[in-house]
């Protein structure tokens, strides 16, 4: 085909007419870009932490006001309680923001809210001494609280709504303080609930106590039994470490001792997962309350997060000393026996100097009336000098809540053996409450699950090598504090016969 020549006008102006279509495409383009980035922008922007947040379990609604402030409260169907009010910066670096998401960090778990509009109507209202006294009141808010939030009905055979109503109607037939306690402290126990607990005011107790002194009780002595010692869990373990180590290390720690068991094989005997931090409690308090109670009193007072964070600290530097006295050791038993547990970031702290990387180590949900929260993944974060031989964990039914975390973290690490018994069979977190009339108590709350989704409530983690202990705490406690050498005999002997599995 035959073409004809443009002339250099021609392709001029087809040139520019080319370059100006060209230009205005990019233009467009840039238009487009520019309001796509704007429209992201302003949707970036308008999603702030500012505004009122509800959890997803937990019964909770958090409302943080400027960036400063943020309150707390406790929610149910019938009740709005305030929980903390504090400035914003108490839990900023524990705070995340995702899509319309916010997380809050306290320990090992990231609990998630969601936006509400506003606060509920109920936060709002006031309410009069005898309202927040009233016993049927009080009842109905624990009771929403259990049918919202407890996580073993199906596991513990309950029927919630007969055992309901059939407490209910105890107490309207006599609704007074007194009666209310009784009957609540009943509830928590026909629950089976392992983590349950319910504490009530100095004047309440006093009114119990002027009951029982009623009551008077004549009875015909007709011989002198012989009692029978009973020992505490504190007591065997302190006998159990000044017989079982040949050299005794432990340095700055009163609740974790350690040593050698032998000359190759260090011993690190751990008796909680709490009590090691340092809260400057007043010395008047101790005197007056006695060290425990202080010490709970205390962390009550702070932000449970702030808590947490001491324990850990203080479990750091005394596991700095642990590992730097053993990591030569051909092998470290670890005994948790007497450990009725505390804190998991404890636990997590601890088992980090036996992990290299990352490690999934377990689990979590909440329930929340009818559902369950999306799974939560635990994980531990290693250290990079990890101690990488052979561990020995020693576990008895004794062995409870945060030290079953450290139990079941030790299923997925493959150096590391369990010996003894089958833990307690408390795994959940107790999740705390307090009522109109200032009562406290808690329930279980979380499922807690092994990698696989199994769960160990009621039944206790398991173990490699089975040395037979009681169920029954004093007949466990006295089977090791009567016969120290033979505690120890049977500690070697399973570790020698694990070792030929």
């Amino acid at each position: 085909m035959h073409r004809t020549k443009n002339t250099s006008k021609e392709r001029t102006s087809k040139y520019l007419v080319g370059k100006k279509a060209s230009l205005k495409k990019l233009l467009c383009i840039i238009i487009l870009t520019l309001s796509l980035v704007g429209c992201l922008k302003e949707k970036t922007q308008s999603i702030s932490i500012n505004g009122t947040w509800e959890s997803i379990g937990s019964g909770w609604i958090l409302n943080i006001k400027d960036s400063t402030d943020y309150s707390l409260y406790d929610v149910t169907a019938v009740s709005c309680l305030p929980n903390r009010k504090a400035s914003i910066s108490e839990i900023m670096e524990e705070l995340s923001l995702k899509n319309d998401t916010l997380s809050l960090k306290k320990g090992v778990i990231t609990y998630k809210f969601t936006k509400i509009a506003a606060l509920p109507e109920i936060c709002s209202a006031v309410q009069t001494e005898d309202e927040k006294n009233d016993p049927l009141y009080n009842f109905e808010v624990f009771a929403d609280n259990v049918k919202e939030h407890y996580a073993f009905m199906e596991l513990n055979n309950i029927n919630w709504d007969s055992l309901y109503t059939a407490q209910k109607e105890k107490l309207i037939v006599k609704p007074t303080e007194v009666n209310l306690y009784k009957i609540l402290e009943e509830t928590l126990e026909k629950l089976n609930d392992n983590h349950a607990y319910l504490e009530a005011s100095d004047t309440l107790y006093a009114q119990l106590e002027a009951e029982e002194e009623e009551v008077v009780v004549v009875e015909e002595e007709t011989e002198t039994e012989t009692e029978i010692r009973e020992y505490g869990d504190l007591e065997v373990a302190i006998m159990v470490a000044d017989n079982h180590l040949q050299e005794v290390m432990t340095r700055d720690s009163k609740l974790i001792r350690w040593g050698k068991l032998t000359d190759n094989i260090g011993y690190v005997q751990i008796m909680a997962m709490w009590l090691h931090a340092d809260l400057q409690i007043p010395k008047e308090l101790i005197e007056k309350k006695g060290y425990l109670d202080a010490y709970v009193e205390t962390f009550h007072k702070m932000y449970e997060g702030d808590y947490i964070k001491k324990e850990v600290d203080a479990v750091k530097k005394i596991m700095d000393n642990v590992m730097a006295d053993l990591s030569a050791m051909e092998s470290i038993v670890m005994d948790v026996r007497f450990n009725g547990g505390g804190q998991d970031a404890v636990s997590f702290e601890i088992l980090s100097r036996f992990i290299e990387d990352s490690l999934h180590i377990a689990n979590q949900r909440l329930k929340y009336g009818n559902a369950l929260s999306p799974t939560l993944p635990l994980y531990i974060e290693g250290t990079q000098e990890a101690y990488n031989k052979p561990v020995y964990v020693l576990t008895s039914p004794q062995t409870g809540s945060a030290a079953e975390a450290f139990s079941i973290a030790t299923m997925v690490m493959p150096k590391v053996k369990r010996i003894g018994s089958a833990t307690t069979g408390a795994m959940s977190t107790a999740l705390e409450k307090t009522l109109p009339n200032g009562w406290s108590f808690s329930i279980s709350n979380e499922i807690y699950m092994d990698t696989e989704g199994n769960i160990y409530e009621n039944k206790g983690i398991p173990v490699d090598h089975e040395l037979g202990y009681s169920r029954e705490r004093q007949t466990f406690f006295r089977s090791v504090a009567l016969d120290l050498e033979k505690d120890k005999i049977d500690i070697l002997n399973a570790l020698e016969a694990t070792q030929t599995d």
